[in-house]
């Protein structure tokens, strides 16, 4: 898994590219990342997973915890381009009832304003 981290008024957004699984490396799987940033009072996240590859129930671990994480700080979690390989994973195990997930990464940032 590879991720670009910049920020829109805010929010903090993670481009992440490559797959969301086990990682030899625990420093660079999601979680930790995610954690990180809540740490530091960021608690508006907006995950851009147009790149991803591929998921697999680790990766899915990763992203619940993740949202876990970040509501548990007060905060908000959300997910944009979410690759037709993935959303069938999210549907098939319920992903899609938890996540807010917006087409574009301008409806997505606006969410964060608009209650």
């Amino acid at each position: 898994m590879r991720n670009a981290l910049r920020e829109s008024d805010g929010i903090t957004i993670f481009d992440i590219s490559g797959e969301i699984c086990r990682s030899h490396v625990a420093a660079t799987t999601l979680h930790p990342m995610i954690k990180s940033q809540v740490e530091q009072g960021r608690r508006k996240v907006l995950l851009n997973l147009e790149n991803v590859e591929f998921v697999d129930s680790f990766g899915i671990g990763e992203l619940l915890a993740s949202y876990i994480s970040i509501q548990n700080a007060g905060g908000k979690m959300k997910l944009i381009g979410i690759p037709r390989r993935v959303d069938i994973l999210f549907r098939v195990v319920g992903l899609d009832r938890v996540f807010e997930v917006f087409s574009s990464e301008s409806s997505a940032l606006q969410s964060f304003i608009d209650p």
